[in-house]
């Protein structure tokens, strides 16, 4: 709630704007009556003819524009800062994804951060386009339209001001519920986008375990869960649409008997006078319902406010960049790790105090055993995740000082599962360098790779069609697919994260050409298990449990440290079986 008026309070000449239209509306209202009750008063009760009214209409036409007019731009206003506000949050809550670290980033449904994204932020729509001028208008015309009904009738505004405070009131008590029911309709449906998102992605693993069925089962269960929640909330709206009904009736019932009473049995007020105040009580009684309505829709707003909100305070600590420009021309450049440590929270891994000197064109191995923090050191150094303690320097500066685009512009990441988006091979290729890049640039870095034969033999060529996430290729392919990339890009600093992993030979020995033939022009630092990977690298770290145990070259550690050796060993021993 208080996030939404800090950003209200924010649209200032706007909100004047709005102040202002109603106090137009307002008058026009009370023009209206007057003109609509005149002819009337004239026609039936005077025996004017219609040339003697004819100003008359006019004024009551031109009023009707008036209000017309007025109602429209205040509308308009309403839907520009709402649509200014989703663009607004939207951009917020994807520089936060973005510029989450990947630690938290691959944590929770990626279906319930894009219904936060586009649903729960469309649901604060209504509070802006639709409840903040309501407001506005409901602060500003019933208080006008009281005041001209005090100047002719004193009984009639007092039976206003008993009755009206019926409605907020009662508005009030719906609106708590609302929102409680609103932020619950929000947590089943991310829930159930959530679930029905993994569901689409791993499918195959799903039938091939045989537990299609049972996650059928659950995404009907979830999906009849955000159906009850949401027949929570349109159940409220509709009681309290028909209580604001009956309540607005029952008071414009009661000024009427007033009034008729004044009229025929005390012949107190003229008919004009009786005809005027009538005409003007459902006008105020409306306002008033009006606001009931459009409360409704700004308290479900509240609880998508709440959920945007947590989304975007999450205490998860975002890579911080600086602003300093990194010369292109000065890479690679000498990488010093100054005991860095990082830790993915309390009682989980950590990485500590690691310290080392990545030199330029150095071809540098991470080895240790599985949990022994070799991808966590290669996130630091890409810098997707923010070091806790310690600094990386480069050309002696920190890192986190360079402008995030400079640096990931001299950088490749090769994991072991690149991704593919669902396109055609040329624009997944593409990706890795310029937006600009020729086709001829294209296909040689395709041969670079070591793909380009392969593509050849396609129907479509450079213009298959990949699935998202690379369906259609195998792992061997896709990794090709991201040397291709790295081709392209020509980087400084290439990462590569046990990129062989479960290829077969063939695809392995072409893969590490296409690596000895990258690092002529970069630092290459790779992260991986198998021996003859790792042997040849001019340097060898060695981690076990966060640490650096030791550092140096393949005979270097296996003289020298006992955890390297039987390692080494232990796999000997399983090639040798």
């Amino acid at each position: 709630m208080d996030s939404l008026r800090k950003v209200t309070f924010g649209y200032k000449w706007q909100l004047s704007f709005l102040f202002a239209l109603s106090v137009i509306t307002a008058v026009a209202i009370i023009l209206q009556a007057y003109f609509l009750v005149t002819i009337v008063d004239r026609v039936f009760l005077q025996q004017l003819t219609f040339s003697e009214i004819v100003w008359l209409l006019w004024g009551l036409l031109a009023i009707l524009l008036i209000r017309t007019t007025a109602s429209y731009i205040n509308g308009r206003i309403g839907i520009k800062i709402g649509a200014d506000v989703k663009a607004s949050y939207r951009k917020s809550l994807l520089h936060k994804f973005a510029g989450t670290a990947i630690s938290s980033s691959s944590q929770g449904q990626s279906g319930g951060k894009v219904s936060t994204l586009l649903d729960a932020v469309d649901e604060m729509d209504s509070y802006f386009s639709a409840y903040i001028p309501q407001l506005i208008q409901t602060s500003i015309i019933p208080l006008i339209i009281l005041g001209v009904v005090f100047s002719q009738h004193v009984n009639t505004g007092l039976i206003m001001v008993i009755t009206a405070p019926f409605i907020p009131i009662f508005m009030i008590i719906i609106g708590m519920q609302t929102k409680t029911k609103s932020e619950e309709q929000q947590e089943k449906l991310a829930a159930f986008s959530g679930r029905f998102l993994d569901t689409l992605q791993g499918l195959t693993t799903l039938k091939l375990f045989g537990q299609a069925k049972e996650q059928e089962n659950a995404i009907e269960k979830s999906s009849l869960s955000f159906r009850d929640a949401t027949m929570q909330i349109l159940k409220v709206a509709f009681t309290s649409s028909f209580m604001l009904e009956l309540i607005s009736m029952l008071s414009i019932g009661i000024v009427a008997l007033e009034l008729t009473i004044q009229l025929i049995i005390y012949e107190r007020i003229s008919f004009f006078t009786a005809f005027f105040l009538l005409v003007l009580a459902p006008e105020f009684y409306t306002t008033l319902k009006q606001l009931g309505s459009t409360f409704h829709s700004g308290r479900s707003s509240m609880g998508a406010a709440k959920k945007v909100t947590d989304a975007l305070t999450d205490t998860e600590q975002p890579v911080q960049w600086g602003k300093k420009n990194l010369p292109a021309e000065l890479m690679p450049a000498v990488i010093r790790l100054q005991h860095v440590s990082f830790a993915y929270g309390e009682g989980q891994f950590s990485l500590k105090n690691i310290a080392t000197v990545i030199p330029s064109y150095g071809q540098i191995a991470i080895a240790g055993r599985s949990g022994s923090g070799k991808t966590t050191l290669l996130h630091l150094i890409a810098g997707l995740l923010p070091a806790a303690d310690g600094q990386i320097f480069v050309h002696e500066k920190p890192l986190m000082q360079y402008r995030e685009k400079d640096w990931f512009d001299q950088l490749s990441y090769i994991s072991q599962h690149p991704y593919l988006f669902s396109g055609t091979i040329e624009e997944n290729i593409a990706i890795g360098g310029n937006s600009d890049a020729s086709r001829e640039e294209i296909e040689h870095a395709a041969e670079q790779a070591g793909i380009a034969d392969l593509i050849q033999t396609l129907e479509d060529g450079y213009d298959t069609r990949v699935g998202e996430a690379g369906r259609g290729l195998s792992g061997g392919e896709m990794q090709r697919l991201a040397l291709a990339r790295a081709f392209l890009k020509k980087p400084s600093i290439i990462l590569f994260d046990e990129p062989t992993t479960g290829l077969d030979l063939y695809t392995e020995r072409i893969l590490q050409q296409s690596i000895q033939q990258l690092s002529r022009d970069a630092t290459v630092i790779t992260v991986a298990h198998r021996l003859h990977t790792i042997k040849h690298a001019d340097n060898i770290l060695f981690l076990e449990n966060g640490n650096l145990l030791a550092e140096g070259t393949h005979d270097e550690l296996v003289e020298t440290v006992p955890e390297y050796r039987n390692m080494v060993s232990l796999q000997q021993g399983v090639k040798n079986e």
